[in-house]
């Protein structure tokens, strides 16, 4: 599955990274994106960084703008902190992983601790109409009056009368046939 691989100090490929500061959330870098399925990598990762502690949520996205990127949630500093010295260049699925600190809180941790707090729509309220208010505040099945005068005075909204039809007439059909129907089939 995974190797660790050392990676060379004071080579050309050995950059600084600065973890930043210390936090539950860490932010996992040059991740494998295309040989993997996503609940797949979610799994994998689980399984490497809950040897470090306990792990309450692993972000692994696949979008255009977050693929080969996740963040790994733990329960404590002390865990996510021995997880990201540990795992630092290590080889997963043929890449060097880069790991930080996330830079905020995760929304589990915040969710744990009683302080989260949900991101306000971003999209205005649709304006609602006085008849949709009537309809949608209503008691179920109660539609508001319709209008029975339009503007010429009409009445509207009233069925209209059947036009009466004698049932002395009959509806007209061609009985001077001579040809019985069994034999006036198309076949021959």
């Amino acid at each position: 599955m995974a190797s660790k691989s050392l990676p060379a100090r004071g080579g050309p490929d050995s950059k600084a990274v600065t973890p930043g500061a210390p936090n539950q959330t860490l932010y996992c870098t040059n991740l494998p994106d295309k040989r993997i399925q996503k609940n797949d990598l979610r799994t994998a990762l689980y399984s490497l960084f809950s040897t470090y502690g306990t792990v309450l949520d692993v972000v692994a996205m696949k979008t255009s703008k977050m693929r080969g990127q996740a963040h790994i949630v733990f329960k404590d500093v002390q865990a996510s902190t021995q997880a990201l010295r540990a795992l630092q260049g290590f080889e997963f699925f043929g890449k060097q992983m880069k790991i930080v600190y996330a830079k905020g809180s995760s929304n589990v941790i915040s969710k744990l601790r009683g302080t989260y707090i949900a991101p306000a729509e971003a999209a205005a309220a649709p304006v609602t109409t006085d008849l949709q208010k009537s309809i949608f505040s209503g008691p179920p099945g109660a539609l508001p009056p319709r209008p029975t005068t339009g503007a010429n005075g009409e009445i509207h909204g009233l069925k209209r009368p059947r036009e009466e039809e004698s049932d002395n007439e009959e509806a007209p059909m061609d009985e001077d046939s001579d040809v019985p129907m069994e034999a006036s089939s198309d076949e021959e």
